[in-house]
């Protein structure tokens, strides 16, 4: 029941379901048990042990309802025996077993068809919430976990859990319902018989719950592992070129065997522990039944307080009782790892982001005039990467940032779009602090194109709409013109609808960079930030993107982080950064003149 609890937010829209399929495993289990008492009156017409009823009986009351049953069925077997003969009577009785199977197959099958909604509902609806999360939980999240670990959460815990579901309505309702209908009907053929079986039963259970005690321990393993080697594989895809560029298959291929190696070892002992829960339940079940034989034999054969076919339909009711056993055996195992499979869902779902919006947060269209750092200091782990750090940056005017690496360039960069959160000061923007404002009126404010083009598998077109959705194809085209990616574009086989491959691979980097900055055109924002836009480009394509970097922040307020000269000279105000705090301002030839910091990274021809 704490397992549903856990996931009651996501069965909730589909409980519908779920009632139809328990009131499905309810006449499942009625129909099996009625589909084995009503092999008794057929033993007997067989054997021709019922008793003769001449006398329709009348019905007296809740109270004696059995025997009612009983002589109206000994009514019905001798008058139509009488009439027709005994084997008319033999043909009523495989009619009436045939017709109580199938109405407990067809409820099996409608509590299956029921099941199959809630299942795949809660499965979607999982999946949708996790990824949900993952866009939503801030960057810093992620420089923490493994990327294979969350692909392991949102497809193999998540069909953990979508099994599961099935398990716990066995456990809970299908299953017991069917146990409980046929001990009833145990105890209404032989009380002292019933009370011999239940002398067994908690030894079998003690055994059983023996068996499953550890099983979310190791399950977690199990999905843990799969996490790890997820990873790894991720790793290998994205770092494919380095890999083999430095030989290092083996050593990549050692880590990931290892993984797949103690991924064996914990399956095996998971699968081996679920494993023995069958034939334990089977073997328990059977001493049951060869217990039963011995008891209820004597007291068909010696002590004559038994007929035949009441203890053949017992034996029958009896043995129905160990099927659903296994099942609730194996059902139960399936809980604990959907258990285990959903704390670890959970875990994601639940992880509070520190940079939520406000519940006042405010909506901001427009930029008036400034964006202010005031005294900001930041750190990623223990050590300050800002150090009361303040900076304006007017509108319309374009601010370069450069330093060594490490000086704190793109931290500013990373702060101002909030993907990450002062740890003190404040950024405003025309007097707001962007804490009071909502995250997506501010990135709306803003483009960005990062030393990375962080393309996806997708056209052209798609890639540049991220940009403006509703953009029609002139928009495109236009900014592709701006950002000089035109010149190749139109040349492709399909024009904009040409796919560009994973993470844009079928181009070269300035094509890739200069579609980047198409991106960031077509948004058209009045504020635009460049993270070392060019910094990974030879030199004709950095020409070519430096065009189109300069077309792009025409009368637009940009804050440049940079380290190659051509980047960065025509700025507003340069600002060059050491250790986190400003080491020297102003424009270019202001910084040339004061022959400092500025000069000497200017000689070097580099600032990284």
């Amino acid at each position: 029941m704490n397992y549903l609890k856990k996931l009651s937010r996501f069965i909730i829209p589909y409980k519908r379901y779920g009632i139809l399929n328990i009131i499905s495993n309810v006449l499942y289990a009625f129909f099996s048990t009625l589909a084995m008492v009503s092999l008794m009156p057929m033993i007997n017409v067989l054997f021709g042990e019922g008793k003769k009823v001449s006398v329709k009986p009348v019905y007296s009351g809740f109270t004696n309802l059995k025997e009612y049953l009983e002589s109206l069925m000994n009514y019905f077997i001798t008058t139509t025996s009488e009439q027709f003969g005994p084997q008319r009577s033999l043909l009523y009785m495989i009619i009436l077993i045939i017709s109580l199977f199938l109405l407990k197959n067809f409820f099996n099958y409608l509590g299956l068809y029921f099941i199959t909604f809630l299942r795949n509902g809660v499965l979607k609806s999982l999946r949708n919430d996790i990824y949900d999360k993952v866009l939503t939980l801030p960057i810093s999240y992620y420089s923490e976990k493994k990327k294979g670990d969350i692909i392991a959460r949102i497809s193999g815990d998540v069909n953990e859990v979508k099994n599961s579901l099935l398990a716990i309505l066995e456990l809970i309702v299908k299953e017991p319902l069917t146990i409980l209908f046929a001990i009833i009907a145990m105890f209404t053929i032989s009380v002292k018989l019933t009370i011999f079986v239940f002398l067994f039963i908690p030894i079998s259970g003690f055994i059983i719950s023996r068996i499953g005690k550890s099983l979310k321990k190791k399950s977690n393993r199990v999905q843990t592992e799969q996490g790890i080697f997820l990873s790894t594989l991720e790793e290998t895809l994205s770092g494919l070129k380095v890999i083999k560029g430095f030989n290092a298959e083996g050593r990549f291929n050692n880590q990931f065997q290892e993984s797949t190696n103690r991924f064996y070892g914990f399956s095996n002992k998971l699968m081996n522990r679920q494993n023995l829960a069958s034939p334990t339940s089977e073997f328990l079940g059977i001493v049951t039944i060869a217990a039963l034989l011995w008891y209820g034999g004597s007291m068909v054969l010696i002590d004559k307080t038994l007929t035949g076919g009441a203890f053949i339909t017992y034996m029958a009711l009896a043995y129905q009782i160990l099927t659903p056993a296994k099942a609730i055996s194996k059902a139960s195992y399936k809980v604990k790892a959907g258990n285990a499979a959903a704390d670890r869902i959970l875990e994601i779902l639940e992880t509070k982001s520190p940079l939520e919006d406000l519940p006042n947060a405010k909506s901001k269209d427009t930029f008036e005039s400034q964006i202010k750092l005031n005294n900001i200091s930041f750190k990623y782990e223990d050590d300050l990467v800002l150090k009361n750090f303040s900076l304006i940056v007017p509108k319309g005017k374009s601010v370069a940032l450069v330093g060594q690496s490490g000086s704190g360039k793109s931290t500013i960069a990373n702060l101002v779009t909030r993907f990450y959160d002062v740890n003190e000061g404040s950024i405003c923007i025309d007097g707001e602090n962007i804490k009071d404002l909502t995250k997506h009126s501010i990135r709306n404010l803003m483009g960005i194109v990062t030393q990375d083009s962080i393309l996806f598998n997708d056209s052209i077109k798609n890639n540049i709409l991220l940009g403006k959705e509703e953009a029609s194809d002139e928009d495109i085209i236009d900014a592709l013109k701006i950002a000089n990616a035109w010149e190749f574009v139109k040349d492709l086989p399909q024009g904009i609808e040409t796919n560009i491959g994973d993470s844009g691979n079928k181009l070269s980097g300035g094509q890739k960079q200069r579609l980047s900055i198409a991106r960031a055109v077509l948004k058209n924002p009045p504020i635009m930030i460049l993270d070392e836009a060019t910094s990974a480009l030879d030199t004709e394509s950095e020409r070519l993107v430096q065009d189109a970097l300069e077309n792009m922040m025409k009368n637009r307020t940009s804050i440049v982080i940079a380290h190659r000269l051509s980047t960065i000279q025509n700025a507003d105000v340069i600002v060059v950064m050491l250790k986190g705090e400003i080491a020297e301002h102003g424009t270019h030839s202001e910084l040339i003149a004061k022959n400092g910091v500025y000069k000497k990274l200017v000689e070097m021809q580099s600032f990284d």
